[in-house]
């Protein structure tokens, strides 16, 4: 069981820092944002979303962006999670 979970947590880091590296390279990187496109405008809402989508996919803009949110982080905010009902 614990092999299972190490194995999970280990793929889904290794997706997120692929994706990471992945996103500056200026035209697969675009690529990549369109593919992704939908996942960002629903952990990010549609304005945020969109906006996020709309600077990855610009070659040079969004090389740009994803090298300075290697240092900083998301530079567009997820939308606060809905809260819970008792």
């Amino acid at each position: 069981m614990a092999a299972n979970l190490t194995r999970r947590a280990t793929r889904a880091g290794g997706w997120v820092l692929a994706k990471r590296l992945i996103k500056p390279i200026p035209f697969i990187g675009s690529a990549l944002a369109v593919g992704l496109a939908a996942r960002e405008v629903k952990k990010k809402g549609l304005v945020n979303g969109a906006m996020h989508v709309g600077l990855d996919v610009l070659p040079f803009i969004g090389t740009a962006k994803a090298v300075v949110e290697l240092f900083t982080g998301d530079l567009i905010p997820d939308k606060k999670p809905a809260p819970e009902k008792v």
